[in-house]
């Protein structure tokens, strides 16, 4: 990276912490008879500040740099006595022109979404629902809270195909044994509903997850990536989920009937070390699959590229020492895709390392981070995702100020 650039890294990394100040918590409205409902309303946000060592200029040698609100959320939390809830999440997304696979040929605008629309009901500790659009149960990678991730963000490339973050479905759920069992049962939309002349059939999607917790239970729906030394966790799990009859290996010829099938397991661990401080490691493998329809003559597009079909593992590693603030984190990727920018059978391999400073009202996080992302094969490729497309490695460097209030 030029040093210029990097000179500007610093002085906006500063700037941000400069100017962080302290927060406090959403508001609360009581309302009912006897004050039983609650509303709580809070304002996420995650700015951005990026450069990449590559993608501007006439040869896209050139460093880019890019502003950006990852995340800027309104979240909407209510209960009505103790049994119902509701959580309502939007986001607006805009210029994330730098992406897991480079830098984009094109402004990638704005966006904004109904991220979440819940309700949730607490019938017993063991039997739990959540019914409307929330995050499905494959991946804990998924499931953990993007607010509390041990690195700057969760993984780009563990994202299921055909869906995005969340789904719109039904979801059982509970805990057995004070907490050290934990199942997930759920019915999903999965594919949105077409005609026979884009899928084969209109099926729902299916998923199973259980863990156990040998140490400290974790016993919420969401995950966290960190718990800073709070808790001693030892947690164990799987997931598998399927949809029947979602795409065509040949859709011009509407041949090849294939189904989604997905597994996944995982182990995330974390220990305070008396006055050493407190360590995590976590890791997962996963494993995507289409029954090798991205090798039909006209593939659906769903079978291939970043949500396509892979499999690939992450193992990722923090130490935060006692009575510090400031958190170390490291994390290593590798992934093999069915297709990805026209290339068949690529792999990619990305490592990144950085660190998180917690200001002292815990509202506000800094958080640094260097990544590297290598292909095992690179050039200029044409096929059915596009012609010219280019493969390259590249570096980015990113600064991104979290507030939660």
């Amino acid at each position: 990276m030029k040093f210029r650039s990097l000179i500007y890294v610093i002085a906006g990394t500063l700037l941000l912490l400069a100017q962080a100040a302290p927060a406090t918590a959403g508001p609360q409205l009581t309302f009912g008879p006897d004050d039983e409902g609650v509303l709580q309303i809070d304002y996420k946000s995650q700015f951005r500040m990026l450069v990449s060592d590559s993608g501007s200029g006439p040869d896209g040698g050139d460093t880019t740099m890019n502003m950006n609100f990852r995340r800027n959320r309104l979240a909407f939390m209510g209960a009505y006595g103790d049994i119902m809830s509701i959580y309502v999440q939007t986001e607006y997304g805009q210029n994330m022109n730098i992406g897991p696979l480079g830098v984009a040929d094109s402004d990638q605008g704005s966006n904004f979404q109904m991220l979440d629309a819940v309700i949730r009901f607490n019938l017993d500790e063991r039997f739990k629902l959540n019914v409307g659009k929330f995050k499905y149960n494959l991946s804990r990678e998924n499931l953990e809270g993007c607010e509390v991730p041990l690195n700057l963000d969760r993984s780009d490339f563990i994202r299921t195909s055909l869906v995005a973050t969340r789904d719109q479905g039904i979801a059982a759920w509970g805990n057995l044994a004070d907490g050290l069992f934990q199942y997930r049962l759920d019915v999903m939309e999965g594919r949105n509903a077409v005609s026979g002349a884009v899928a084969p059939a209109s099926n729902f999607r299916y998923a199973a997850r259980i863990h156990f917790s040998l140490l400290d239970p974790e016993t919420a729906y969401g995950y966290k990536g960190t718990y800073r030394g709070q808790k001693k966790v030892l947690t164990i799990g799987g997931a598998v989920e399927t949809e029947p009859d979602v795409v065509y290996a040949d859709v011009a010829a509407l041949t090849g009937e294939k189904d989604y099938n997905a597994y996944t397991f995982d182990v995330f661990f974390e220990y305070p070390v008396g006055e050493g401080g407190a360590f995590t490691l976590s890791g997962a493998y996963e494993n995507i699959d289409f029954d090798d329809a991205y090798k039909g003559l006209h593939p659906d597009p769903g079978t291939v590229g970043l949500s396509g079909q892979k499999n690939g593992w992450y193992i990722k590693s923090g130490f935060m020492p006692s009575g510090s603030k400031v958190q170390l984190f490291g994390r290593y990727e590798s992934w093999n895709f069915a297709m990805l920018k026209n290339v068949c059978d690529q792999q990619i391999d990305w490592y990144g390392f950085g660190a998180n400073y917690f200001f002292p009202d815990d509202k506000l996080k800094l958080t640094v981070q260097y990544s590297s992302t290598t292909f095992d094969k690179k050039g200029v490729f044409d096929g059915m995702q596009g012609t010219g497309l280019v493969t390259d490695d590249f570096g980015t460097f990113v600064t991104q100020l979290q507030l939660v209030f």
